[in-house]
């Protein structure tokens, strides 16, 4: 787990659950400021396609990025059921294109298993650790390599 998480407490972590790709990732509930309603956003020119534009929050210009697509997994589908999850990292505020939100999570420290070596870079950069949940695995999002377009992440 990234030393940059913050804890509730020595062993417990909070996590929204969300689908993105048709797949279950999660981000820690510390990290997330509000989750709102996709209305169609401002397009940049010269922008990759996991970079969907801008949208204006309340006097902010925040950049939104497709989940799905930055993990390459495909662009996330127009529906009127996705969501944008606005999270903050490293002083920036973002917003995430996602299919829909699940859950809260609360699991144990010793719950969340480290990402598998798949000789990856891009993947170990991109999720934190797993989740087991129910049947199905639950990935723990590296807000950092969203913004890290310079480190394989594409």
């Amino acid at each position: 787990m990234a030393e940059t998480a913050e804890v509730r407490n020595d062993s417990q972590f909070e996590f929204i659950t969300f689908s993105a790709g048709g797949q279950s990732f999660c981000l820690e509930i510390t990290q997330i400021r509000e989750i709102r309603r996709w209305t169609p956003v401002t397009a940049l020119p010269h922008t990759p396609p996991d970079v969907l534009g801008v949208m204006n929050l309340r006097g902010a210009v925040i950049p939104i990025f497709d989940l799905a697509a930055r993990f390459g997994l495909g662009a996330t589908p127009a529906n009127e059921r996705n969501v944008v999850i606005v999270a903050a990292v490293a002083g920036t505020t973002i917003g995430l294109l996602v299919e829909s939100v699940s859950e809260i999570l609360s699991v144990e420290k010793s719950a969340i298993q480290e990402t598998p070596d798949i000789k990856s870079d891009a993947t170990k950069h991109s999720i934190l650790g797993m989740i087991s949940v129910d049947e199905a695995m639950v990935r723990v999002v590296n807000l950092d390599a969203v913004l890290d377009a310079g480190k394989g992440i594409a």
